[in-house]
């Protein structure tokens, strides 16, 4: 699968793009429209680092301050290991700064992906031959760098718009209202240039429908963006997708599957996904890999169980509050936590590790501390700062490393031979279209096509559980749901904080600053860029 699309990853044209890593930075390469590319090859070749840049920070960086953020999970310390300077307690109890490195991580993703579809812009709009190959290439980059707007918005409100490759004029971040405007019209430009095909032939590349699915989630924020709802315009963009008959909803079977490391433009439901490869290489300044195994799969699980060749960090876990959500034995869906007591892959041998009686629990006060002791993995559900509050410690022992239910929804891919893994991470997935119209129409849209907010659900949950339909939905029923079905997709900060529920308590965590639904725009843009104007409430 991974050979489909391995065309528009060629690294071996990073170094000449390097330098555009923050937008206020000249471009030194020589790569230049009035030199390259001159043929078809080197038009592709030319398009490739967009789309490596935007594989950057989406599974570790990104993912931490759309899921870190929230009730979705939590990464305390244990032992003092992962503190890492307040870094994950900062994203739970929401006091990150300015000067928080994920803040910054990501300000940076998405400024180099801006930079880089600008630069490739200028060269493919001078260089390549006019004609339909030229409109969709190009409307595919500008699609690249609307993603990277549209993420930018959300997580930083008023931002700076450039689009011109060389002009290095310090931008004033404009209000946020008028950013949605500008990706709204991109998008809508970009549209009838796109190709309309779906599958292998368009695979990790914007299609007509992923323009469709990003305007219909822009025009369900668009009260949080601009004040304005917009929910009969989301119903319009997720009845486009819809008719075109590309995309189902992917059955109970293969629910699971989509997530796996062999996933892909097989799978029913990606209208756009980021693919992954642990053989590619990267020179942009951060991860562009998939580590989720790093940080989902408890240690004791990681020989035994899932084969993996390295020790994971293993440290982030769910909530109590949010596992809540999954309260049907029923729902297919359940099959991506590990709770309880852990067994191997052929599910009766009991999965142990042995330690010692002090290992097990660092509180033990026996004469007998250093004896062996072996015991059953039990992940418990409860999150207990059990060694040191202040700095987020739940201790160094066997019963910290197992506190809190695991999310493998990305699932281990024990073929690597490094933390990186195989699997494509899906950004717009089919049932989010069928969700977002669902919810469009409980929040006053016109229903269409038949349908009602009740038979999208119920069509969905056909597909997930045995349970009986719904006989009433509500909009509390529609986030529970997102909850099930987007969990570790990085949308949960988008969804509380349009359903007002980003405020609320969880864990320890007590904050109800407003300001906080969106972060500061880090020091170093700041240093990059006088004209830059900070948040309020930074």
């Amino acid at each position: 699968m991974k050979k489909l699309i391995q065309y528009i990853y060629l690294p071996f044209l990073l170094s000449v793009f390097a330098s555009c890593y923050k937008l206020e930075v000249p471009i030194t390469s020589e790569l230049t429209p009035g030199v390259f590319p001159t043929d078809s090859a080197q038009f592709i070749a030319a398009a490739g680092p967009a789309y490596v840049a935007l594989r950057g920070n989406i599974s570790v960086e990104y993912f931490f301050l759309q899921t870190l953020t929230t009730d979705e999970a939590i990464f305390p310390a244990r032992g003092g290991n992962w503190f890492n300077g307040a870094e994950f307690q900062q994203y739970h109890y929401h006091t990150w700064t300015k000067d928080h490195s994920g803040v910054n991580g990501n300000w940076t993703w998405c400024s180099t992906i801006i930079g880089t579809v600008n630069q490739s812009l200028a060269i493919l709009g001078k260089n390549m031959p006019d004609g339909a190959n030229k409109n969709t290439t190009l409307a595919e980059l500008k699609m690249v760098r609307a993603i990277a707007y549209y993420i930018m918005m959300d997580n930083y409100g008023n931002i700076p718009i450039d689009t011109v490759n060389g002009d290095f004029t310090p931008k004033r971040n404009v209000p946020r209202a008028q950013v949605f405007t500008f990706i709204e019209n991109e998008i809508k430009a970009c549209i009838p240039s796109l190709n309309p095909a779906s599958g292998a032939s368009t695979y990790g590349r914007a299609n007509k429908w992923t323009a469709y699915a990003l305007l219909a989630k822009l025009y369900l924020n668009a009260e949080v963006y601009t004040g304005t709802q917009r929910n009969d315009d989301c119903i319009a963009a997720c009845d486009n997708v819809i008719k075109s008959g590309l995309y189902a909803i992917e059955p109970a079977s293969t629910y699971l599957q989509m997530f796996y490391p062999n996933n892909g433009p097989q799978m029913k439901e990606f209208i756009f996904a980021i693919p992954f490869d642990p053989s590619w290489t990267n020179m942009f300044p951060f991860r562009a890999q998939n580590l989720h195994a790093r940080y989902d799969v408890p240690r004791g699980l990681a020989a035994t169980k899932y084969k993996l060749p390295f020790t994971p960090d293993g440290a982030i876990s769910t909530l109590p509050s949010f596992y809540a959500n999954f309260n049907d034995p029923n729902d297919v869906r359940n099959g991506q936590w590990l709770t309880g007591p852990q067994f191997l892959a052929d599910g009766v041998t009991p999965a142990t590790v042995t330690t010692t009686k002090k290992g097990y629990d660092q509180f033990y006060t026996g004469a007998d501390g250093a004896a062996p002791y072996t015991y059953q993995i039990d992940i418990k559900p409860e999150i207990t700062l059990r060694q040191d509050v202040n700095s987020f410690d739940a201790g160094n022992d066997e019963i910290a490393w197992n506190m809190g239910y695991r999310n493998i929804k990305f699932y281990p891919d024990a073929t690597s031979l490094n933390r990186n893994q195989k699997n494509d991470i899906p950004l717009l997935r089919y049932s989010d279209v069928v969700l977002m119209k669902a919810e469009a129409i409980l929040r006053g849209g016109a229903a269409t096509m038949g349908q009602t907010a009740l038979s999208l659900v119920n069509e969905l949950r056909a597909q997930r559980t045995t349970s009986p339909a719904l006989s009433a939905i509500t909009l509390e029923g529609i986030y529970a749901e997102r909850c099930r079905e987007l969990v570790w997709e990085s949308w949960h900060r988008n969804d509380m904080i349009r359903f007002g529920k980003y405020e609320g308590k969880w864990g320890f965590k007590t904050d109800a600053d407003v300001n906080h639904r969106i972060f500061p725009i880090p020091t170093s843009a700041l240093q990059l860029n006088p004209a830059l104007v900070q948040n309020p409430g930074y």
